[in-house]
């Protein structure tokens, strides 16, 4: 996984599949990027993701959580067509924070 920060907002650019075992390693690595530099904007890119089970929901829900602590936002970006609907059954489209 690739990280970016420029004007206040972290990028993650998320590839491969995500499931139980994966998803810890990303989640500390975005977790530990996000703490340290506080961005206003947390950015999950699933552009090169191509799986995910409900780990990769729980994933996007826990850093929705920290951004909230954190006094900042969280975007789903470039979600696959095949993943999208994972997420919109999830109750993620609820929470605006899909692009």
């Amino acid at each position: 996984m690739k990280t970016e920060f420029q004007n206040g907002v972290l990028t993650a650019y998320l590839e491969g599949e995500i499931d139980h075992d994966s998803a810890a390693g990303i989640r500390a690595q975005v977790d530990a990027s996000a703490q340290s530099l506080k961005p206003s904007l947390l950015r999950l890119d699933f552009s090169r993701v191509g799986f995910m089970d409900s780990s990769g929901v729980g994933l996007v829900m826990g850093r929705y959580r920290m951004m909230k602590l954190l006094g900042g936002m969280l975007h789903v970006v470039n979600i696959p067509d095949r993943l999208y609907r994972i997420f919109a059954m999830s109750g993620l489209e609820g929470l605006g924070v899909l692009r």
